[in-house]
């Protein structure tokens, strides 16, 4: 089992002025404990289950090239994106441009958007849930022949592209990873399209795979090869008193098949923090 950083809060004791070195100081200590993969929110303002929305959120994309400057091996993606944030020739062209400048680094995590707070506030589009899933296919749709040979129009029912020309091409084709556990169009579109799911761990997690598995065999696609990953925060306490319960919670995820565990760190900001991670978790993850 790998290891995955999200980092979720931009919140810092040094504030707004000290942030670009904190973040660096952070993705740079991921990267020497081992995470594979380091990601950030698609939000605009901080989601209310982490903290009031006042405070401080980045966007992604801009944050992510940041990051790609700052390192050398991790994966960067955004987790995930809100489809209707960007219109999709835009974000194939975003993702491709990621994965030139990082060095063929770059994933494409997506999902049918759910903050309609944010986006009425800030003036951003928020159909309907049909409808978002509706665009959310299409995108992936045009992302695929964007980042592959054929240059031609679109036709969609939300979406007309003239040309889906897209140079320089990505270094390598991204991988998908779709966010989301419903049942009968998430995780439907993972089989169908994408190269990773992102679900929560609890007693439901294992019925979701097996749905899973239902909609391959449904359309032909083999269900090994869908990375699993789950979303937690990678609590290890103060002083690592819940390393051992951490372990054991990977076990278990490992049980069902999870290759990435991902999630935030409390208090990353604290450099012993992700040396922990390094030192006590990424190995004992490595050998599940």
């Amino acid at each position: 089992m790998e290891i995955g950083l999200h980092v979720a809060d931009f919140t810092y004791p040094s504030g707004p002025t000290g942030l670009a070195d904190d973040l660096t100081r952070i993705v740079v200590a991921a990267e020497e404990a081992g995470v594979t993969r380091v990601s950030v929110m698609d939000h605009l303002w901080q989601i209310r289950p982490l903290g009031p929305n006042e405070n401080d959120m980045l966007e992604a994309y801009t944050t992510l090239g940041f990051l790609a400057a700052r390192t050398s091996r991790v994966q960067l993606l955004a987790w995930v994106t809100a489809v209707t944030y960007r219109e999709p020739g835009m974000l194939a062209k975003l993702v491709s441009t990621l994965d030139v400048l990082s060095q063929g680094r770059a994933w494409l995590g997506i999902g049918a958007a759910w903050n309609d707070e944010e986006a009425t506030g800030l003036g951003l589009p928020f159909p309907g849930t049909s409808e978002r899933f509706e665009r959310l296919e299409e995108t992936l749709q045009i992302c695929r022949q964007m980042w592959g040979t054929d240059d031609g129009p679109y036709e969609g029912t939300h979406y007309r592209l003239g040309a889906t020309l897209n140079v320089p091409q990505p270094l390598r084709r991204p991988p998908v990873l779709i966010g989301g556990g419903g049942e009968k169009k998430t995780l439907r579109l993972v089989a169908q399209y994408a190269d990773a799911c992102n679900l929560f761990p609890g007693p439901e997690l294992g019925r979701k795979l097996d749905v899973l598995r239902g909609h391959c065999a449904d359309v032909g696609r083999d269900y090994d090869e869908i990375e699993k990953t789950v979303m937690f925060p990678l609590d290890t306490g103060e002083d690592g008193e819940h390393v051992d319960a951490l372990l054991a919670q990977l076990r278990t995820l490992s049980g069902l098949g999870v290759t990435l565990a991902h999630g935030w760190v409390p208090r990353v900001w604290e450099p012993g923090r992700l040396e922990l991670i390094g030192r006590e978790i990424v190995p004992a993850a490595a050998e599940l």
